[in-house]
């Protein structure tokens, strides 16, 4: 009986093309069992075609079953940006929720196991809380931007002592 190996080549050679920091540990490391046996199949010349296609199959579901690490960048950047704020500015109330939540999304953060869908809950959460920040009242100091509202009217200073020196140069020479 000739066995047919092509299919388990296949998978075997695309599983040892992956890159296994890329994935999470736990995925990885349950998919590596599958991955011997399947080497294993593949090196042993009386497997049967029933062994083969098991062994593929098996290995098919593990790789399948691998999940990407999620990128965590926009959610450690929102962490750091509510770190950033003055918690004497806001409410005790909303300012509780944020701190809340930071907790939570620094937890999902420092989890090497969290899903992509547990980064995006995290971070919407926490966008979530940050609107619903409540400046406490009375709080009317001006945030320090760098930007200055002076400008518009020192440009229109000098436009105007532009337009006065160069009135009296065109007196002057008409006298």
């Amino acid at each position: 009986e000739v066995v047919d190996k092509s299919l388990l080549e296949a998978m075997v050679n695309k599983v040892l093309g992956l890159e296994e920091d890329k994935y999470i540990e736990s995925t990885w490391n349950a998919m590596l069992p599958d991955l011997e046996a399947a080497q294993e199949v593949l090196g042993n010349e009386k497997a049967t075609q029933a062994e083969v296609d098991e062994a593929c199959d098996a290995l098919t579901r593990a790789y399948l079953n691998l999940r990407l690490k999620p990128n965590k960048d926009l959610l450690s950047g929102l962490i750091n940006k509510a770190n950033g704020l003055n918690s004497a500015s806001y409410t005790a109330k909303t300012w509780a929720v944020v701190e809340n939540e930071v907790m939570k999304a620094q937890a999902v953060l420092e989890n090497p196991e969290a899903s992509e869908a547990e980064v995006n809950a995290a971070h919407a959460a926490l966008t979530k809380a940050l609107e619903g920040l409540v400046a406490k009242p009375g709080d009317t100091t001006a945030i320090k931007t760098g930007d200055n509202s002076l400008i518009g009217t020192s440009i229109a200073l000098m436009s105007l002592s532009l337009a006065r020196i160069l009135y009296f140069k065109k007196e002057k020479v008409l006298k």
